[in-house]
Protein backbone atom coordinates (compact mmCIF):
# COMPACT_ATOMS: atom_id res chain seq x y z
CA UNK A 1 0.00 0.00 0.00
CA UNK A 2 1.24 3.51 0.80
CA UNK A 3 0.78 4.31 -2.91
CA UNK A 4 1.47 8.02 -2.94
CA UNK A 5 0.92 10.01 -6.13
CA UNK A 6 3.92 10.76 -8.31
CA UNK A 7 5.88 13.84 -7.32
CA UNK A 8 6.34 16.85 -9.55
CA UNK A 9 9.18 16.50 -12.01
CA UNK A 10 10.50 19.79 -10.67
CA UNK A 11 11.32 18.18 -7.32
CA UNK A 12 13.49 15.08 -7.04
CA UNK A 13 13.23 13.06 -3.85
CA UNK A 14 16.32 11.60 -2.23
CA UNK A 15 16.30 8.04 -0.93
CA UNK A 16 14.19 8.03 2.25
CA UNK A 17 16.09 8.21 5.54
CA UNK A 18 14.95 5.20 7.55
CA UNK A 19 14.06 6.42 11.04
CA UNK A 20 12.84 2.98 12.05
CA UNK A 21 16.31 1.42 11.92
CA UNK A 22 18.16 0.43 15.08
CA UNK A 23 20.96 2.73 14.00
CA UNK A 24 18.66 5.73 14.35
CA UNK A 25 18.15 5.03 18.05
CA UNK A 26 21.92 4.67 18.58
CA UNK A 27 22.94 7.75 16.60
CA UNK A 28 20.02 9.91 15.44
CA UNK A 29 22.31 12.83 14.66
CA UNK A 30 23.83 11.20 11.59
CA UNK A 31 20.30 10.65 10.28
CA UNK A 32 19.35 14.25 11.06
CA UNK A 33 22.42 15.49 9.17
CA UNK A 34 21.34 13.46 6.13
CA UNK A 35 17.85 14.92 6.34
CA UNK A 36 19.15 18.47 6.74
CA UNK A 37 21.35 18.01 3.67
CA UNK A 38 18.12 17.57 1.68
CA UNK A 39 16.96 21.05 2.72
CA UNK A 40 14.48 22.42 5.28
CA UNK A 41 12.17 19.49 4.50
CA UNK A 42 13.55 15.99 3.98
CA UNK A 43 12.15 12.60 2.97
CA UNK A 44 12.13 9.65 5.36
CA UNK A 45 10.46 6.38 6.34
CA UNK A 46 8.75 6.12 9.73
CA UNK A 47 8.29 2.38 9.25
CA UNK A 48 9.23 0.03 6.41
CA UNK A 49 7.40 1.32 3.33
CA UNK A 50 5.65 4.16 5.22
CA UNK A 51 7.13 7.46 4.06
CA UNK A 52 6.84 10.99 5.40
CA UNK A 53 8.23 14.46 4.92
CA UNK A 54 10.43 15.55 7.85
CA UNK A 55 10.80 19.22 8.73
CA UNK A 56 14.22 19.96 10.26
CA UNK A 57 14.25 23.75 9.92
CA UNK A 58 12.76 26.01 12.60
CA UNK A 59 11.35 28.61 10.20
CA UNK A 60 9.69 25.93 8.08
CA UNK A 61 8.27 24.29 11.20
CA UNK A 62 6.75 27.54 12.42
CA UNK A 63 5.26 28.25 9.00
CA UNK A 64 3.69 24.79 8.97
CA UNK A 65 2.34 24.88 12.53
CA UNK A 66 0.69 28.28 12.12
CA UNK A 67 -0.86 27.71 8.67
CA UNK A 68 -4.20 26.04 9.31
CA UNK A 69 -5.52 26.94 5.85
CA UNK A 70 -2.88 24.93 3.98
CA UNK A 71 -2.41 22.11 6.49
CA UNK A 72 -4.65 19.79 8.46
CA UNK A 73 -3.97 17.41 11.36
CA UNK A 74 -6.65 14.94 10.24
CA UNK A 75 -4.86 11.72 9.15
CA UNK A 76 -7.86 9.86 7.71
CA UNK A 77 -7.05 10.45 4.02
CA UNK A 78 -3.53 9.16 4.69
CA UNK A 79 -4.78 6.13 6.63
CA UNK A 80 -6.48 4.85 3.48
CA UNK A 81 -3.05 4.50 1.86
CA UNK A 82 -1.38 2.60 4.71
CA UNK A 83 -1.48 -1.12 5.48
CA UNK A 84 -3.77 -1.94 8.40
CA UNK A 85 -0.88 -3.53 10.30
CA UNK A 86 1.55 -0.61 9.91
CA UNK A 87 3.34 -0.43 13.28
CA UNK A 88 3.13 3.37 13.58
CA UNK A 89 -0.67 3.55 13.31
CA UNK A 90 -1.04 3.41 17.08
CA UNK A 91 0.65 6.80 17.27
CA UNK A 92 -0.86 8.35 14.13
CA UNK A 93 -4.35 7.00 13.43
CA UNK A 94 -7.32 9.35 13.70
CA UNK A 95 -9.23 9.62 16.95
CA UNK A 96 -11.84 12.15 18.04
CA UNK A 97 -9.51 14.20 20.20
CA UNK A 98 -7.67 17.52 20.19
CA UNK A 99 -4.55 16.19 18.47
CA UNK A 100 -6.34 15.09 15.30
CA UNK A 101 -9.07 17.75 15.05
CA UNK A 102 -9.19 21.00 13.09
CA UNK A 103 -11.33 24.10 13.48
CA UNK A 104 -14.27 24.20 15.88
CA UNK A 105 -13.89 20.57 16.95
CA UNK A 106 -10.30 21.24 17.99
CA UNK A 107 -11.29 24.36 19.93
CA UNK A 108 -14.01 22.42 21.76
CA UNK A 109 -11.75 19.51 22.72
CA UNK A 110 -8.87 21.77 23.73
CA UNK A 111 -11.15 23.87 25.94
CA UNK A 112 -12.20 20.82 27.96
CA UNK A 113 -8.57 19.81 28.51
CA UNK A 114 -7.53 23.31 29.57
CA UNK A 115 -10.42 23.59 32.00
CA UNK A 116 -9.77 20.16 33.53
CA UNK A 117 -6.05 20.76 34.05
CA UNK A 118 -6.61 24.31 35.34
CA UNK A 119 -8.17 22.75 38.44
CA UNK A 120 -4.94 20.88 39.27
CA UNK A 121 -3.22 23.08 41.85
CA UNK A 122 0.60 23.23 41.64
CA UNK A 123 0.99 22.38 45.34
CA UNK A 124 -1.25 19.33 44.89
CA UNK A 125 0.70 18.19 41.84
CA UNK A 126 3.96 18.67 43.75
CA UNK A 127 2.65 16.48 46.58
CA UNK A 128 1.64 13.74 44.14
CA UNK A 129 5.14 13.74 42.69
CA UNK A 130 6.74 13.62 46.14
CA UNK A 131 4.56 10.69 47.20
CA UNK A 132 5.48 8.76 44.07
CA UNK A 133 9.20 9.46 44.44
CA UNK A 134 9.16 8.54 48.12
CA UNK A 135 7.37 5.27 47.35
CA UNK A 136 9.87 4.29 44.68
CA UNK A 137 12.97 5.30 46.67
CA UNK A 138 11.70 3.23 49.57
CA UNK A 139 11.81 0.22 47.23
CA UNK A 140 15.29 0.57 45.75
CA UNK A 141 17.01 2.96 48.18
CA UNK A 142 18.28 0.22 50.54
CA UNK A 143 19.91 -1.62 47.59
CA UNK A 144 22.48 1.04 46.80
CA UNK A 145 21.84 0.64 43.08
CA UNK A 146 18.97 1.14 40.64
CA UNK A 147 17.96 1.69 37.04
CA UNK A 148 16.54 5.20 36.95
CA UNK A 149 14.50 4.42 33.82
CA UNK A 150 12.65 1.23 34.74
CA UNK A 151 12.69 1.70 38.53
CA UNK A 152 12.16 5.44 38.72
CA UNK A 153 11.20 7.66 35.75
CA UNK A 154 8.69 5.38 34.04
CA UNK A 155 6.90 3.96 37.09
CA UNK A 156 6.88 7.39 38.74
CA UNK A 157 5.09 8.98 35.79
CA UNK A 158 2.60 6.11 35.67
CA UNK A 159 1.85 6.61 39.36
CA UNK A 160 1.43 10.39 39.03
CA UNK A 161 -0.81 10.24 35.97
CA UNK A 162 -2.87 7.36 37.32
CA UNK A 163 -3.57 9.45 40.42
CA UNK A 164 -4.52 12.47 38.30
CA UNK A 165 -6.89 10.46 36.09
CA UNK A 166 -8.36 8.39 38.92
CA UNK A 167 -6.69 4.97 38.99
CA UNK A 168 -4.72 3.38 41.84
CA UNK A 169 -0.96 2.81 41.89
CA UNK A 170 -1.54 -0.91 41.41
CA UNK A 171 -2.47 -0.24 37.78
CA UNK A 172 0.71 1.70 36.97
CA UNK A 173 2.62 -1.25 35.53
CA UNK A 174 -0.03 -1.92 32.88
CA UNK A 175 -0.04 1.70 31.76
CA UNK A 176 3.75 1.88 31.54
CA UNK A 177 4.12 -1.35 29.55
CA UNK A 178 1.34 -0.62 27.05
CA UNK A 179 2.50 2.91 26.26
CA UNK A 180 6.11 1.80 25.91
CA UNK A 181 5.19 -0.80 23.30
CA UNK A 182 2.97 1.55 21.32
CA UNK A 183 5.53 4.36 21.24
CA UNK A 184 8.35 2.19 19.86
CA UNK A 185 6.37 1.47 16.71
CA UNK A 186 7.85 -2.00 16.24
CA UNK A 187 6.47 -5.52 16.18
CA UNK A 188 4.70 -5.13 19.53
CA UNK A 189 3.13 -1.75 18.76
CA UNK A 190 -0.29 -3.16 17.86
CA UNK A 191 -0.43 -5.17 21.09
CA UNK A 192 0.51 -2.06 23.05
CA UNK A 193 -2.23 -0.04 21.36
CA UNK A 194 -4.85 -2.69 22.14
CA UNK A 195 -3.76 -2.99 25.78
CA UNK A 196 -3.66 0.77 26.25
CA UNK A 197 -7.11 1.09 24.67
CA UNK A 198 -8.48 -1.51 27.12
CA UNK A 199 -6.85 0.36 29.98
CA UNK A 200 -8.52 3.64 29.03
CA UNK A 201 -11.90 2.00 28.41
CA UNK A 202 -11.82 0.42 31.88
CA UNK A 203 -10.99 3.80 33.38
CA UNK A 204 -13.88 5.51 31.58
CA UNK A 205 -16.27 2.76 32.63
CA UNK A 206 -15.24 3.08 36.26
CA UNK A 207 -15.67 6.86 36.26
CA UNK A 208 -19.02 6.73 34.49
CA UNK A 209 -20.20 4.46 37.30
CA UNK A 210 -18.72 6.60 40.07
CA UNK A 211 -17.18 10.06 39.71
CA UNK A 212 -14.16 11.21 41.69
CA UNK A 213 -11.90 14.23 42.13
CA UNK A 214 -9.90 13.51 38.99
CA UNK A 215 -9.37 14.65 35.41
CA UNK A 216 -11.51 11.90 33.89
CA UNK A 217 -14.54 12.86 35.95
CA UNK A 218 -14.06 16.54 35.09
CA UNK A 219 -14.04 15.72 31.39
CA UNK A 220 -17.18 13.62 31.74
CA UNK A 221 -18.96 16.47 33.56
CA UNK A 222 -17.65 19.37 31.48
CA UNK A 223 -20.32 21.92 30.38
CA UNK A 224 -19.38 21.37 26.72
CA UNK A 225 -20.92 17.90 27.13
CA UNK A 226 -18.45 15.59 25.47
CA UNK A 227 -19.86 12.18 24.66
CA UNK A 228 -18.37 9.20 26.53
CA UNK A 229 -16.55 8.29 23.31
CA UNK A 230 -15.08 11.78 23.02
CA UNK A 231 -13.97 11.67 26.66
CA UNK A 232 -12.36 8.30 25.99
CA UNK A 233 -10.24 9.76 23.19
CA UNK A 234 -9.27 12.88 25.17
CA UNK A 235 -8.05 10.61 27.97
CA UNK A 236 -6.32 8.32 25.46
CA UNK A 237 -4.43 11.36 24.19
CA UNK A 238 -3.58 13.18 27.41
CA UNK A 239 -2.75 10.17 29.57
CA UNK A 240 -0.36 8.89 26.91
CA UNK A 241 1.07 12.30 26.04
CA UNK A 242 1.57 13.00 29.72
CA UNK A 243 3.24 9.76 30.72
CA UNK A 244 5.61 8.75 27.94
CA UNK A 245 7.34 12.03 27.00
CA UNK A 246 7.50 13.15 30.64
CA UNK A 247 9.16 9.91 31.74
CA UNK A 248 11.72 10.38 28.97
CA UNK A 249 12.20 14.03 29.93
CA UNK A 250 13.13 12.95 33.46
CA UNK A 251 15.49 10.16 32.43
CA UNK A 252 17.14 12.28 29.73
CA UNK A 253 17.65 15.10 32.23
CA UNK A 254 19.13 12.72 34.79
CA UNK A 255 21.48 11.23 32.20
CA UNK A 256 22.77 14.70 31.30
CA UNK A 257 23.14 15.70 34.95
CA UNK A 258 24.93 12.53 36.04
CA UNK A 259 27.09 12.49 32.94
CA UNK A 260 28.76 15.74 34.03
CA UNK A 261 30.08 15.73 37.61
CA UNK A 262 30.56 19.51 37.65
CA UNK A 263 26.98 20.00 36.48
CA UNK A 264 25.67 17.57 39.11
CA UNK A 265 27.52 19.27 41.98
CA UNK A 266 26.02 22.66 41.15
CA UNK A 267 22.53 21.13 41.14
CA UNK A 268 22.85 19.24 44.42
CA UNK A 269 24.37 22.28 46.12
CA UNK A 270 21.52 24.49 44.97
CA UNK A 271 23.82 26.79 43.01
CA UNK A 272 22.03 25.85 39.82
CA UNK A 273 18.32 25.02 39.67
CA UNK A 274 17.22 21.62 38.43
CA UNK A 275 14.90 23.37 36.02
CA UNK A 276 18.00 24.38 34.04
CA UNK A 277 18.67 20.72 33.27
CA UNK A 278 15.03 20.06 32.37
CA UNK A 279 14.93 23.03 30.00
CA UNK A 280 18.26 21.99 28.49
CA UNK A 281 16.74 18.63 27.53
CA UNK A 282 13.67 20.32 26.06
CA UNK A 283 15.96 22.58 24.07
CA UNK A 284 18.57 20.11 22.83
CA UNK A 285 17.39 16.51 23.36
CA UNK A 286 13.63 16.62 23.46
CA UNK A 287 11.96 13.35 24.47
CA UNK A 288 9.37 13.52 21.67
CA UNK A 289 11.84 13.83 18.83
CA UNK A 290 9.66 13.51 15.71
CA UNK A 291 5.92 14.08 15.82
CA UNK A 292 3.25 16.74 15.30
CA UNK A 293 2.10 15.21 12.01
CA UNK A 294 0.28 17.49 9.56
CA UNK A 295 -1.04 16.89 6.06
CA UNK A 296 -1.15 19.29 3.13
CA UNK A 297 -4.75 19.93 2.10
CA UNK A 298 -3.60 20.05 -1.52
CA UNK A 299 -0.31 19.32 -3.30
CA UNK A 300 1.97 22.34 -3.01
CA UNK A 301 5.52 23.65 -2.90
CA UNK A 302 6.80 24.29 0.61
CA UNK A 303 10.33 25.45 1.49
CA UNK A 304 11.83 23.79 -1.56
CA UNK A 305 9.91 20.51 -1.30
CA UNK A 306 6.90 19.43 -3.35
CA UNK A 307 4.36 18.18 -0.81
CA UNK A 308 1.74 15.70 -1.88
CA UNK A 309 -1.62 15.87 -0.14
CA UNK A 310 -2.36 13.10 2.38
CA UNK A 311 1.31 12.34 3.08
CA UNK A 312 2.50 12.93 6.68
CA UNK A 313 4.64 15.99 7.35
CA UNK A 314 6.41 15.36 10.64
CA UNK A 315 8.19 17.99 12.73
CA UNK A 316 11.67 16.90 13.81
CA UNK A 317 12.01 18.65 17.14
CA UNK A 318 15.01 16.39 17.72
CA UNK A 319 16.84 17.59 14.62
CA UNK A 320 16.21 21.23 15.43
CA UNK A 321 17.49 20.74 18.97
CA UNK A 322 20.56 18.90 17.79
CA UNK A 323 21.54 21.60 15.30
CA UNK A 324 20.86 24.32 17.88
CA UNK A 325 23.21 22.63 20.37
CA UNK A 326 25.81 22.04 17.67
CA UNK A 327 25.69 25.69 16.60
CA UNK A 328 26.03 26.78 20.23
CA UNK A 329 29.06 24.53 20.80
CA UNK A 330 30.79 25.76 17.66
CA UNK A 331 29.96 29.46 18.03
CA UNK A 332 30.73 29.71 21.77
CA UNK A 333 28.15 32.38 22.37
CA UNK A 334 24.73 32.32 24.05
CA UNK A 335 22.15 30.65 21.85
CA UNK A 336 18.48 31.48 21.54
CA UNK A 337 17.02 29.88 24.67
CA UNK A 338 13.66 29.13 23.07
CA UNK A 339 12.73 25.65 21.93
CA UNK A 340 9.89 23.94 20.10
CA UNK A 341 9.32 20.89 22.28
CA UNK A 342 5.81 22.12 23.02
CA UNK A 343 5.04 22.74 19.36
CA UNK A 344 3.59 26.07 18.22
CA UNK A 345 0.38 27.48 16.84
CA UNK A 346 -3.11 26.28 17.76
CA UNK A 347 -1.95 22.74 18.52
CA UNK A 348 0.86 23.65 20.92
CA UNK A 349 0.91 21.65 24.16
CA UNK A 350 -1.88 22.94 26.44
CA UNK A 351 -0.30 21.69 29.70
CA UNK A 352 3.38 22.58 29.46
CA UNK A 353 3.65 24.10 32.95
CA UNK A 354 2.49 20.95 34.77
CA UNK A 355 4.91 18.86 32.71
CA UNK A 356 7.90 21.02 33.68
CA UNK A 357 6.80 21.07 37.32
CA UNK A 358 6.53 17.28 37.45
CA UNK A 359 9.94 16.69 35.88
CA UNK A 360 11.67 19.30 38.02
CA UNK A 361 10.13 18.10 41.27
CA UNK A 362 10.93 14.48 40.47
CA UNK A 363 14.63 15.14 39.89
CA UNK A 364 14.88 17.43 42.93
CA UNK A 365 13.18 14.96 45.25
CA UNK A 366 15.29 12.06 44.04
CA UNK A 367 18.58 13.93 44.48
CA UNK A 368 17.52 15.04 47.96
CA UNK A 369 17.06 11.42 49.00
CA UNK A 370 20.13 10.19 47.13
CA UNK A 371 22.62 13.07 46.83
CA UNK A 372 25.55 10.87 45.79
CA UNK A 373 24.17 9.22 42.66
CA UNK A 374 26.94 7.87 40.41
CA UNK A 375 26.36 6.55 36.88
CA UNK A 376 27.51 2.99 36.23
CA UNK A 377 28.22 3.76 32.57
CA UNK A 378 29.47 6.90 30.82
CA UNK A 379 26.72 8.62 28.86
CA UNK A 380 28.16 7.64 25.49
CA UNK A 381 27.70 3.95 26.39
CA UNK A 382 24.02 4.20 27.28
CA UNK A 383 21.59 2.53 24.88
CA UNK A 384 18.42 4.03 23.46
CA UNK A 385 15.03 2.51 22.65
CA UNK A 386 14.16 2.07 18.97
CA UNK A 387 11.37 4.00 17.32
CA UNK A 388 10.96 7.01 15.03
CA UNK A 389 9.11 9.23 17.48
CA UNK A 390 11.02 9.41 20.75
CA UNK A 391 14.44 9.91 22.32
CA UNK A 392 14.24 7.40 25.15
CA UNK A 393 16.84 5.51 27.17
CA UNK A 394 16.65 1.77 27.67
CA UNK A 395 18.28 2.06 31.08
CA UNK A 396 20.19 4.46 33.33
CA UNK A 397 22.01 2.34 35.94
CA UNK A 398 23.34 4.18 38.99
CA UNK A 399 24.96 3.46 42.36
CA UNK A 400 24.61 5.40 45.60
CA UNK A 401 24.94 5.08 49.36
CA UNK A 402 22.09 2.80 50.48
CA UNK A 403 19.36 4.70 52.24
CA UNK A 404 15.99 3.93 53.74
CA UNK A 405 13.73 6.98 53.40
CA UNK A 406 12.41 7.05 56.97
CA UNK A 407 12.09 10.83 57.12
CA UNK A 408 11.37 13.70 54.77
CA UNK A 409 14.54 15.04 53.13
CA UNK A 410 15.46 18.66 53.76
CA UNK A 411 14.55 20.92 50.83
CA UNK A 412 17.36 22.19 48.64
CA UNK A 413 18.08 25.91 48.58
CA UNK A 414 16.23 26.49 45.31
CA UNK A 415 13.04 25.03 46.78
CA UNK A 416 12.59 27.76 49.39
CA UNK A 417 9.19 29.35 49.16
CA UNK A 418 6.21 28.45 47.07
CA UNK A 419 7.00 28.41 43.37
CA UNK A 420 3.40 27.93 42.35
Amino acid sequence: MNAYPAHSDAFTLAAPVRLWEEGFAADPYAYYATLRAQGPVGWAELAPGVSAYIVTDRRAALDLLHDTESFSVDPRPWEKTVAADAPILGMMRWRANALFADGDAHIRYRRTLLDAFDLVEPHDLRERVHRAVDTLVSRFGPDGEADLVTQFARPMMAMVFNSLFGLPDSESGRLDAALGQMMEGGARAADGEVEYGKYVMELIGAKMAERGDDLTSRLLDHPLELTPEEVTWQVFLTLGAGHEPSANLISNALSRILGNSAYYSTLTSGARPVMDAVLEVLRYETPLANYGAHFARRSMSFHGMWLQAAVPIVISFGAMGYFAEKDFAEAHHPHDASHMSWGAGPHSCPVKQPAVLIATEAVERLTQWLPDLHPVLPRERLSWRPGPFHRSLNALPVRFTPRTPDRTPAPSSDQAGDRA
